[in-house]
C-alpha cells in the first residue's frame, strides 16, 4: 500500500494538452464568469452572462448611440436588444465568437467602455446551447446562430425596416451549468443598478420600464429604511 502511495503518476509529453478558446471556456468557465451556480444566488454565472451582454449595450449608450435597452427572459431564453450603432455586419460572427477580436482595443469606436477585454460575449456564446446575434445597420441586417460556440447558420438581409442596433439571444447550456432557474428579482436589481449609473438610459425588462432621473440619489432613497440624518 505504501508503495502505491509513493509511486508518482506517469507524466510525459502526452499529458500536456492544448485547448482551443472554446474548449477552455467550456472546461474552465469559472475563469471567465466566476462560479456556475443554479440561479439561487445573485452572483451565479447565469446572471454574469446577462451582464456581459448588457455591458456591450450600455457601451453603445455611453458612446451616445441608443437610449433604450430591452431585456426579455422567457422560458430560460434571454434576449437583449439595444438601439445603438449595431455591430459592423462583416465582423459580426467574429465579434461574438473569436477571442481577442473586438472594437475596444484602441481606436475611436469606443472612448469609454464598461467591458475592456473582448471576452464576455464570446463566453456567453460558448456557454450557451443556443446563441443568436443579429445586427441591423441602415436597412441591412445579418443574423448568425451558434450552438455551444459552433456556428450553425449565417443569414444576410437587405431592405429591413428595423432600427439600427444589436440583438443577442441565448439559452444557457445545461451541459455546463446543470439545472438552473432565473430569479427575476435578481435581474430586476441588476437593471435598476444600471439605470442609477446611466442617467437617461431606459431599460425594459419583460415590458416593464426602468429609468433613473436622479442617479445615485434614487439608489440611496430606495435602499434607506430610516429617515435620513442629512438632506
Amino acid at each position: 500500500m505504501s508503495d502505491l502511495l509513493n509511486t508518482p503518476a506517469s507524466y510525459g509529453d502526452d499529458a500536456i494538452v492544448t485547448l482551443t478558446p472554446r474548449e477552455h471556456i467550456r472546461l474552465r468557465p469559472g475563469m471567465y464568469i466566476g462560479k456556475l451556480g443554479d440561479g439561487s444566488q445573485p452572483d451565479d454565472g447565469i446572471y454574469v452572462l446577462i451582464k456581459e451582454v448588457v455591458d456591450n449595450s450600455v457601451d453603445e449608450f455611453i458612446m451616445g448611440a441608443g437610449k433604450q435597452i430591452e431585456i426579455t427572459v422567457v422560458d430560460n431564453v434571454v434576449t437583449v436588444r439595444d438601439y445603438g450603432r449595431g455591430i459592423p455586419l462583416k465582423s459580426l460572427a467574429a465579434a461574438v465568437s473569436e477571442m481577442n477580436t473586438g472594437g475596444k482595443y484602441g481606436g475611436t469606436a469606443f472612448k469609454k467602455t464598461v467591458g475592456l477585454n473582448g471576452v464576455g460575449v464570446k463566453a456567453v456564446n460558448m456557454l450557451s446551447s443556443e446563441f443568436t446575434a443579429r445586427s441591423v445597420r441602415d436597412g441591412e441586417a445579418r443574423t448568425v446562430t451558434f450552438a455551444q460556440g459552433i456556428e450553425q447558420s449565417d443569414r444576410w438581409e437587405s431592405g429591413v425596416e428595423e432600427r439600427n442596433g444589436t440583438l443577442i439571444s441565448f439559452r444557457v447550456d445545461e451541459e455546463v451549468f446543470g439545472a438552473y432557474a432565473y430569479n427575476m428579482e435578481y435581474i430586476e436589481e441588476m437593471v435598476k443598478n444600471y439605470t442609477y449609473l446611466n442617467l437617461g438610459l431606459t431599460f425594459k425588462l419583460n415590458g416593464q420600464s426602468y429609468v433613473s432621473k436622479n442617479g445615485l440619489l434614487d439608489l440611496l432613497n430606495e435602499k434607506m429604511s430610516d429617515a435620513p440624518l442629512y438632506a
